[in-house]
């Protein structure tokens, strides 16, 4: 039996076994196989066996049955395989002895070569004794780098052709010899010859090269020619030539003869030198090619030791593979070339180092630093955006944890904007837009914890701003602190359910079911996020992959960030299976060991501030996720264990317990102003009484730890305000059950009235410890900081005092009057800064970083610096504070309102108020925040001041009441800028101040009869005077008032709503993330809102239909009230209508006419509405009168106008009202389409508009000046005139203005074919001709309303007998 080989044995052994093998005669182990050549058939298959033809022959199946006679071989790549053929029936041993290159066979076969057409190449003399050898590193200047094999094959292909084209004109050389030197043509076999060159040595044709006859050997045919051209010339005399030479020069064209010339001058310049050593051309030129291959050879071989030597390493000849240099390879090991100073003013790209620093383009910058390591613009330090997005889809680890790493370096820079200066564009913008949302996700999902931690530090550093947090968080004991906008993006319409019915339109929820992750991403980052699954990764990260401490906290961040998008976000976390249940087991703990080091390596086990932070913000969106944590997740449990413990017992850092403390607190007080967890109060008595009575006696090692402190005393005294409000609802609430019958009621909050009475004694003893420490400087920074907090609290207790059953007035005046005795040294007059506020001062609200749209925050990093607005230190909180206290406290005591005019009437008070009229707050998610406290502060400032004003009808202080006027401007103003969820204080201040007689001392002092004699200017003295107007308008006022609040009812929830959380009625609280911000709750023009109701509600919103229905019920008395308030605004508040542009006042007026056929036919209406337009016809208000802009609310004004037209044509009745607003947008400044429309579509309007001249409020030179220049308007104005349809008794305005632009238009210099077609149409009718040409200037106080000439003046004459063809004399023909 055979065995297989051993590794040991060796190759005798191998031959051994063979030759046993074959002496055994045994059978071998591989069967040969011969089958049948299908291509050959059967039967030659059986021939070839018969014929014992042992040869092994290897067959392939798939080729063709057919044997084609002569097969080539395949195409190889090699080119010197391709020519040879071999046959498929051609014997192996025949062709192996063919090419045997044996000695035997070449002595055998011994043929002289035949060098007879071989060229002979004379050697180039060198210094040397041996030719150059060529080197790798030699390279072609012309052709580019190519490798030695394809410069030799290309020098091979050369030589053939240059022989063959020697070889072909041989014979023709020596032939004539008569015009060469006897020399043979001699070519460099090395170098490449051109054909024409060739030519040029063979004295062949100078112009013709033969590229363009598609032959194999076009010289040997351009040569034909070019022998056959000088048979000819030969045998022609020298005038024949002359002549066919001047045929030829005059068919040619010049420049082409100039090209043949240039060309033969190029061509031949030495053959025609008769000087000189007689040289042959082909030797020469082999000599001269030699060389310059010499010269190249020395130049390459110089550059490559120069290249070599400007390595930074020098190759050896031992090393592998280096014994032929090629210095194109190694030139990455130079050193980079130092970055230049770039002189152009054009952009450049943007590269960053690891930290996110901006790298300036000429900063040079060592290599070391790993910031060289990119491909394009090497010499540059640092990467580019593009760049780092590629190193985050490496295979390296490494490379992918560095370049997440660095855009989290640069998004926290951006968001910071330290790119807004250096850079074009928003580099959050472009990130975003490049898919670092998806780049981030997709990381997330990395099996490297290294890489998912770099992308959880970038999700952080893009959705997460601490100074938004921090400033947050300082706003939380403030009035109303913890109520925050959802930070949503500013919704988007939808511009495909433009148009369709209410019926037909998606859903919200229907929109963002369809949309792709892209699309969500673009519109919300966060949203897009959520969509991606976000959460549930975050909750694998923090339950599975157990990350540092520093991934912890960044997830926690960031989960907050998402929390305070939206009440839908904040479900969606508390919906993540098990996510929740994560954070609170592994990182609020009720019991842990203590920190064995200060550096922790994991916090699991171990309580967290941030954690805690989370419940209170996913509280803070609403009632049912607050009892969801209270009693799903064990909330109440961990309240008990974290507020009873000290924080020096929580055996952790201490700024981290504090921290802890605090936030539990916070999530305390939450939880009690929903009016749940109170039962916890109860349990907590002794301990927060004992925390309250030590808030006194701080003692802090630092001041950042005293801060901490002073934090969780004003957590406490949040907690305390919200538990006392909730035990004064407890009476309302159980009067609601008893009388509720069976109906859905809250039920009564377990804790009562008499389990707080015992905490006022406690705040105000600690009250009057805080006013004493502001007369020391080391202790009164800390006495304003919990001084607001102590303040709210008395407020709370004297609001909800009032309503206890049970409770003398008698005993609350007292109590209250004590009160102010402590307020007196309250440090409160220099608090009000002019430059801290957000209203005053709208530029505080710019973003201080990159902000994109898709992804809204608070800009607080911009705000913490250029302002104390934001801080602990803000002058908001103690002014609010206080001013909301003495409102509470003047409530109850009346008498007490004089004790506080000093504070109302101070200078810095009323210099505040004074700058607040005519500002223009920007609302944006950056502004809003803060302007929220703003007008809460600005609110109690009036109400106060409305109190000290009037009592019930007289002043209380003479000096209060001069400055009414400015009150109520204030109060104006701030009903537009109120927020969304503040519904109620813009409630309030229209029930109480806006349409107050006290607030409105014009109506008493006499100004209405100042206004009545302004009124005597105007020329119309039908119309009642505007005094007698604004009288009974002011006598109207409280009707005015109810008119306004009735078409604001639609607002009801909303204003219910917000009245709950501002007067604290907690039970009926539903969260405390406020409406999204769209915008102030009012629109800027609401002094129309009456007026737009009644249009939206005839459904003419649309524009242009004629209403036939009537008028709802009431209508009339409603528009009456609303224009009877927009005069007294426009008489006596102008300011407060300057938000509203002109434009917008002419389209709401216009509604008087659009919604019904005769409602501006009653006479009070008619009355109002002239006196309206008066005033938007003055001066000033007529030259800011932009009618090319758009009124808000709809598409452009020419559309309005052109259903006033319709409407006109309609129901006008000559109506001279409704004829001066058609008149309006005629003027001439305004665009012609509209004069174009009544004067082409609307001819017939021209016979009922029958303003005159004197009932016109606008000065006539608005229409005529400057001269029109619209011809198809001239001609319709001619039109007009001729056909009759205007006249000057129907529509005298008009019929000036025609006759003003067409008389200079007809003596004009310009378009006499116009002129003349006109001038023929007038010399027909007697009266145009009268006043056309006739026409002098525009007079409004004339008959006609312009001036006439006597006669033509000559000029005109003249001028009108050139045109017309006839003489003229005086005006006629």
């Amino acid at each position: 039996m055979l065995r297989r080989p051993k590794p040991t044995e060796s190759e005798a052994d191998l031959l051994r076994e063979q030759q046993e093998l074959l002496a055994a005669g045994g059978q071998s182990t591989v069967a040969v196989v011969k089958r049948p050549d299908k291509r050959r058939g059967d039967a030659a298959a059986a021939e070839a066996h018969e014929q014992g033809n042992q040869r092994d022959v290897v067959t392939i199946e798939d080729l063709p049955d057919e044997l084609p006679t002569l097969t080539p071989a395949p195409p190889k790549k090699s080119r010197f395989k391709q020519e040879r053929v071999h046959f498929e029936d051609e014997d192996p041993e025949e062709r192996l002895d063919r090419h045997d290159t044996h000695i035997s066979a070449v002595l055998s076969r011994i043929i002289e070569r035949d060098t007879s057409a071989v060229p002979v190449s004379l050697p180039c003399i060198t210094g040397t004794a041996f030719p150059k050898v060529l080197h790798r590193s030699v390279m072609e200047t012309l052709r580019g780098r190519k490798s030695i094999f394809a410069r030799q094959i290309a020098a091979q292909r050369a030589k053939k052709e240059d022989v063959q084209s020697l070889n072909g004109s041989e014979s023709r050389d020596q032939s004539s010899a008569s015009r060469h030197v006897g020399f043979l043509p001699l070519v460099n076999m090395e170098t490449e010859q051109p054909e024409s060159d060739v030519m040029d040595r063979v004295g062949g044709p100078v112009l013709l090269t033969g590229q363009g006859l598609g032959i194999a050997n076009s010289a040997m045919e351009t040569m034909k020619i070019h022998e056959e051209n000088q048979a000819k010339l030969q045998v022609m005399s020298q005038s024949e030539i002359l002549e066919e030479q001047r045929k030829l020069l005059a068919q040619l064209d010049p420049r082409l003869v100039e090209f043949v010339r240039s060309r033969k001058a190029q061509r031949t310049p030495g053959s025609e030198s008769a000087s000189g050593p007689v040289t042959s051309p082909e030797l020469d030129h082999s000599i001269k090619a030699q060389e310059s291959q010499r010269d190249t050879m020395e130049d390459d071989e110089e550059d490559e030791n120069q290249l070599v030597v400007q390595l930074p390493i020098k190759p050896q000849k031992e090393w592998l593979h280096m014994d032929k240099v090629e210095p194109e390879k190694l030139e990455w090991t130079r050193d980079l070339p130092a970055p230049r100073k770039q002189s152009t003013k054009k952009a450049m790209q943007a590269r960053f180092d690891f930290a996110g620093t901006l790298i300036p383009p000429t900063k040079d910058l060592p290599t070391h630093l790993g910031l060289h390591h990119h491909g394009e613009e090497p010499e540059l330090a640092g990467y580019s955006l593009q760049e780092l997005f590629l190193l985050s889809r490496s295979q390296l680890n490494q490379q992918r944890n560095l370049a997440i790493s660095t855009l989290a370096n640069v998004l926290a820079k951006a968001h910071a904007g330290e790119y807004i200066s250096s850079l074009k564009g928003s580099v959050l913008s472009s990130l975003l837009d490049a898919g670092l949302l998806f780049l981030l996700r997709f990381s997330l999902d990395d099996s490297v914890e290294g890489v998912m931690s770099a992308a959880v530090h970038a999700l952080r550093a893009l959705l997460v701003s601490s100074d938004d947090e921090e400033c947050l968080d300082n706003a939380f004991p403030w009035v109303l602190g913890m109520a925050t906008f959802p930070l949503l993006p500013t919704a988007q319409e939808d511009e495909d359910d433009e148009g369709l019915d209410e019926t037909m339109k998606e859903t919200a929820k229907e929109k963002e079911e369809k949309k792709i992750d892209h699309d969500v991403a673009r519109q919300d980052v966060v949203k897009g996020f959520l969509k991606m699954q976000g959460l549930p990764r975050l909750r694998y990260i923090l339950e599975v992959v157990r990350p540092s401490p520093r991934v912890v906290l960044d997830i926690l961040e960031v989960l907050i960030r998402i929390a305070r998008h939206s009440t839908a976000a904040a479900t969606q976390i508390l919906a993540c299976p098990r996510l929740m249940n994560t954070v609170i087991s592994e990182f609020l703990p009720c019991s842990w060991a203590p920190a064995t080091s200060r550096a922790l390596s994991s916090l699991y086990g171990l309580p967290v501030a941030l954690a805690m932070k989370l419940l209170r913000v996913l509280a803070s969106a609403g009632r049912h996720a607050c009892a969801r944590i209270l009693n799903s997740l064990g909330g109440k449990e961990l309240l008990s264990r974290f507020v009873v413990v000290e924080p020096s017992e929580m055996l952790l850092e201490a700024g981290e317990a504090l921290r802890c403390s605090t936030e539990a607190l916070r999530l305390f007080a939450v939880a009690a102003s929903y009016g749940q967890a109170c039962n916890l109060y109860t349990d907590l008595y002794p301990v927060l009484v004992k925390r309250l009575q030590a808030g006194n006696r701080l003692c802090a090692s630092s001041e950042a730890v005293l801060f901490l402190e002073l934090d969780r005393i004003k957590a406490l005294l949040v907690l305390l305000t919200w538990v006392t409000q909730t035990a004064g609802c407890h009476e309302e609430l159980q009067r609601d059950l008893v009388s509720a019958q069976g109906t859905e009621c809250p039920p009564p909050p377990p804790v009562v009235w008499s389990h707080v009475m015992g905490l006022q004694p406690t705040v105000i003893s600690s009250l009057k410890g805080c006013v004493r420490a502001l007369d020391g400087p080391a202790q009164m920074s800390s006495a304003l900081i919990l001084l607001p907090s102590y303040l709210l609290y008395i407020e709370a207790y004297y609001s909800q005092l009032c309503v206890q059953v049970g409770i003398y007035k008698k005993e609350i005046r007292l109590k209250a009057s004590v009160t102010p005795s402590l307020l007196k040294q309250a440090y409160f007059k220099n608090r009000l800064l002019m430059s801290s506020s957000m209203i005053c001062n709208p530029g505080l609200s710019a973003a201080g970083g990159e902000v994109v749209p898709s992804l809204p925050s608070l800009g607080c990093s911009r705000l913490k610096t250029s302002s104390t607005m934001a801080g602990p230190n803000s002058p908001l909180s103690l002014p609010t504070a206080l001013l909301y206290l003495l409102n509470t406290i003047t409530s109850i005591h009346k008498g007490l309102i004089k004790k506080f005019s000093h504070l109302i009437l101070s200078d810095s008070v009323l210099s505040y108020l004074r700058s607040c009229i005519g500002a223009m707050p920007s609302v944006s998610h950056m502004s809003a925040w803060i302007l929220h406290h703003e007008h809460h502060l600005l609110y109690l400032l009036l109400r106060l001041a409305h109190k000290l004003v009037t009592a019930t009808s007289v002043p209380v202080d003479p000096e209060a009441a001069k400055h009414a006027a400015l009150f109520h401007q204030v109060s104006l103003a701030l009903v537009s800028w109120l927020l969304p969820g503040s519904e109620y204080l813009a409630h309030e201040l229209m029930s109480v101040m806006t349409f107050s007689h006290s607030l409105l001392p014009e109506g008493v002092h006499g100004e209405t009869e100042v206004a009545a004699l302004a009124e005597l200017q105007l020329k119309d003295r039908t119309s009642p005077a505007v005094g007698a107007l604004l009288c009974d308008a002011l006598q109207y006022l409280p009707s005015i008032r109810g008119c306004y609040l009735t078409h604001l009812a639609h607002l009801e929830s909303s204003v219910l709503s917000s009245r709950d959380r501002y007067l604290g009625r907690t039970p009926f609280v539903s969260s405390y993330l406020l409406p999204e911000l769209t915008g102030p709750s009012l629109p800027s023009d609401w002094p129309f809102l009456p007026l737009i109701s009644l249009y939206e509600r005839m459904g003419l919103s649309a524009g242009g239909e004629q209403q036939v229905e009537s008028l709802p019920a009431g209508s009339v008395q409603s528009v009456t009230h609303c224009l009877q308030w927009l005069l007294v605004l426009e008489s006596l508040r102008e300011q407060v209508l300057t938000v509203v542009p002109p434009v917008a006042k002419l389209a709401r007026l216009a509604f008087v006419f659009l919604c019904s056929s005769d409602l501006f036919l009653e006479r009070p209406v008619q009355e109002l509405t002239w006196a309206l337009f008066r005033g938007l016809t003055r001066p000033a208000q007529l030259e800011a009168l932009d009618l090319g802009s758009p009124p808000p609310g709809l598409a452009s004004f020419h559309d309005l106008y052109s259903a006033l037209l319709a409407q006109y044509e309609a129901v006008s009745f000559g109506d001279p009202l409704f004829g001066c607003f058609m008149l309006l947008p005629l003027q001439r400044r305004y665009s012609v389409t509209m004069r174009l429309a009544v004067f082409g579509e609307h001819v017939g309007m021209l016979r009922s508009l029958g303003v005159s001249l004197q009932q016109l409020p606008i000065p006539l030179e608005k229409f005529t000046c400057p001269m029109e220049d619209s011809l198809p308007l001239l001609r319709l104005y001619f039109r007009a005139l001729v056909t009759g349809a205007l006249k000057r008794n129907w529509c005298p305005v008009l019929y000036v203005v025609a006759v003003a632009h067409l008389n200079p238009f007809i003596f004009s210099q310009n378009e006499v074919a116009e002129v003349n077609y006109l001038c023929n149409k007038t010399s027909v009718i007697l009266v145009l001709k009268n006043h056309l040409l006739l026409f002098r200037l525009p007079q409004e106080n004339s008959e006609l309303g312009f001036s006439t000439y006597e006669q033509l003046p000559p000029i005109r004459a003249r001028r009108l007998e050139s045109i017309v063809g006839t003489e003229v004399k005086g005006g006629e023909r």
